[in-house]
């Protein structure tokens, strides 16, 4: 007999949350980001760019978010793998849907389990990252 429990799932509510987090965490150190949200299917939940945002932060973050999901890992603990000799050095180009290995991405979980991700786009990868871990922590 199975005793596993049910994890709810990442819901709107929650990546509204996430979303306003990382966007707060962005605006007090002076940077406009774009945040993407996805569940655990790697659906999208929940987009935002700021006005100023570089257009290309909405890709890099959903990119991103995609990436942390796939791999249920940080973007910035990836970066070295995908460099020649790397575990994951192909692994950018082997899938239809592109993976982005730059720190901004991680992964959202819920008693353990993975239930979607953030990516923030915008600034440099540092800040990116640290956005939206500040958000994944407030979620907890």
């Amino acid at each position: 007999m199975s005793t596993t429990t049910a994890v709810a799932p990442l819901s709107t509510a929650d990546a509204e949350t996430l979303v306003t987090t990382a966007r707060r965490a962005a605006e007090a150190a002076g940077v406009t980001v774009s945040v993407t949200v996805v569940d655990a299917g790697g659906h999208l939940l929940t987009f935002r760019r700021d006005d100023r945002a570089v257009l290309i932060s909405g890709e890099t973050s959903t990119r991103k978010a995609y990436t942390a999901l796939q791999l249920n890992a940080p973007t910035a603990d990836l970066v070295d793998a995908v460099q020649p000799g790397g575990l994951f050095h192909t692994l950018p180009t082997a899938l239809d849907r592109p993976l982005l290995f730059i720190a901004g991405g991680v992964p959202v979980r819920r008693e353990g389990r993975l239930i979607g991700a953030i990516g923030v786009g915008g600034g440099a990868p540092e800040q990116d990252h640290a956005f939206a871990t500040a958000a994944v922590e407030a979620l907890v």
